[in-house]
């Protein structure tokens, strides 16, 4: 393992004051995977208090970062070390933070207390590899499996339930047996975690390559963290354009969307109102109108209590609300779309709809998707070519419809009017023809 020159000289200097030194964890795993990691994470044989002078001494600095529990952070040409002291830990009283820690000389009893194999691997160029519990092999073949007893390691910290299923759609490992079984028995737990820890690793479940097989798989952990989603897994769509029940639908749809995490979180919840919206006709044929409306408010529900940011919250409930809404090669309604999303987020918009489309029955949805390459294009030919479609491109303003008598709201609503005239025909859009058409509209509103 090639660690960094300054990661080396940490090392080095505890090992020169009498103390064992180890690269760990993640960065250790990262490495045998054959990734660069830039955070290198230490664990010592070293006392916090013992930590603190060596650095003193070397003229580091260094910050309290954790020193409750062993942690101190050395700063080194600007890149921060976390150097933490061997360690065992008591009971976790609320399924997250030990109620107490108790530094330890041998690294194995560190290493014993951590979540998983292939993160409880120690490193340094004096003793090599320090691998307790078949780490090394556990990478090498790809599995995912906890350290010792699966259900007291996530009893201890219920987050490991999530950073479970996290590693396994992004690294794309398969989950131990017993290892799992504890996944689906302690999900529970998941309740007492902080919704902002759980929606971290939330976003990166979705992003990963793996993501489709963990949110089929580990649907009954999503449905604790989303209880929302439950009724999806359990709601056929019988129709011409459908080959999966509602949430398989789902599942795929965010694995086949490009890598955005506000794209991915809106295609979770772009159905999430299905259920409550179904209705069957005469001929046994499902339907679910109004479904991206009345989805929209429960995804706003939802995105509030993972306290998401305002940006998050309002792309994503956008696109919820008017994923089944049609765009067509016309520019007139793509400049309707336009002033909707935006330059930057019309794109999404249909990115999204192409990835939701890809996982209907191709046999009628190809043509559609085919037709919203196509509206990709024309798109960034409208943009490109600075045709008229915002209040801020028309020829005349608000002061102009003030001169003319308008008052209030009657402003934005004529100001909202032009822009539609000048969408399907910029060569209105100069400030003769806008006044006169401004006039005309005065006269018979009158």
């Amino acid at each position: 393992m090639n660690l960094p020159n300054d990661a080396k000289m940490l090392i080095s200097l505890f090992e020169h004051n009498g103390h064992s030194a180890y690269a760990v964890g993640g960065c250790v795993r990262d490495a045998l995977m054959g990734v660069v990691e830039k955070d290198i994470d230490i664990t010592t044989s070293a006392t916090p208090e013992q930590t603190e002078q060596i650095l003193a001494n070397n003229g580091i600095k260094f910050i309290e970062t954790g020193i409750k529990h062993g942690t101190v952070t050395a700063l080194v040409n600007h890149i921060p070390y976390e150097i933490t002291t061997f360690r065992t830990e008591g009971k976790y009283a609320d399924n997250r933070h030990p109620d107490s820690v108790d530094f330890v000389t041998d690294v194995r009893l560190d290493l014993a207390r951590r979540d998983f194999t292939m993160n409880a691997i120690a490193y340094n160029d004096t003793v090599g590899f320090v691998d307790c519990f078949g780490g090394v092999d556990d990478i090498k073949n790809k599995i995912i499996r906890a350290v010792g007893d699966s259900d007291k390691r996530f009893e201890e910290d219920a987050l490991r339930i999530m950073r479970c299923i996290r590693f396994a759609s992004v690294l794309g490992f398969d989950i131990e047996e017993n290892t799992s079984r504890a996944v689906h028995d302690n999900k529970e737990l998941l309740k007492n975690i902080a919704v902002e820890r759980i929606y971290v690793e939330l976003i990166k479940l979705l992003m990963g390559k793996n993501c489709e097989r963990v949110l089929l798989e580990y649907k009954d952990v999503i449905g604790v963290i989303i209880p929302e989603l439950v009724p999806t897994f359990y709601c056929r769509q019988v129709s011409k354009w459908h080959i999966y029940d509602v949430y398989t639908h789902i599942a795929k749809s965010v694995a086949v969307a490009p890598n955005k995490d506000y794209i991915r979180l809106a295609l979770l919840f772009h159905d999430i109102a299905k259920p409550q919206t179904k209705t069957t006709d005469e001929n046994g044929n499902d339907h679910f109108k109004f479904h991206g409306f009345e989805g929209e408010k429960i995804t706003a529900i939802v995105l509030k209590r993972l306290k998401v940011s305002n940006d998050v919250f309002n792309k994503v409930t956008m696109l919820v609300k008017y994923h089944d809404d049609h765009i067509t090669t016309k520019h007139k309604n793509i400049k309707k779309w336009l002033r909707v999303f935006g330059e930057d987020m019309i794109f999404d918009y249909i990115d999204l709809k192409i990835a939701d489309l890809s996982t209907h029955n191709l046999t009628y949805a190809q043509e559609e998707i085919d037709t919203l390459y196509k509206i990709r294009e024309i798109t960034a030919q409208v943009i490109a070519s600075g045709e008229p479609y915002r209040v801020s491109d028309l020829a005349i303003t608000g002061k102009d419809l003030i001169a003319l008598g308008y008052q209030g709201h009657e402003i934005a609503e004529e100001l909202d009017a032009l822009v539609k005239i000048v969408s399907g025909d910029p060569n209105c859009n100069t400030k003769e023809k806008l006044i006169h058409q401004a006039v005309s509209d005065i006269k018979n509103n009158a």
